[in-house]
């Protein structure tokens, strides 16, 4: 007499791979967070220097050097900004 056992996976072995399954997906994400988590951390900050804005006397030189400007023009308008805001009178 033969005994039938039955050599497929019942539903409790399913059941135990899917636990098991599910927690090692759960381990690689937790982990993988971590690891993320950590590289954003410690990366150093880079900071990109913003560019100054030119004063109006470096404008001034730029034209001048550029040659939209003469020499005279230059000295007219650089004295026009030392000598202050214009006021009406």
């Amino acid at each position: 007499m033969m005994f039938g056992y039955d050599h497929d996976v019942s539903g409790w072995g399913w059941g135990w791979f899917a636990m098991s399954a599910g927690m090692i997906l759960f381990w690689a994400l937790i982990i993988t967070i971590a690891v993320l988590l950590f590289r954003a951390l410690n990366r150093p900050h880079e900071h990109t220097p913003t560019p100054a804005t030119p004063s109006a006397e470096d404008i001034l030189r730029e034209r001048l050097a550029r040659g939209e400007i003469d020499e005279e023009e230059y000295r007219r308008r650089l004295s026009a900004l030392h000598a202050g805001p214009l006021t009406k009178t």
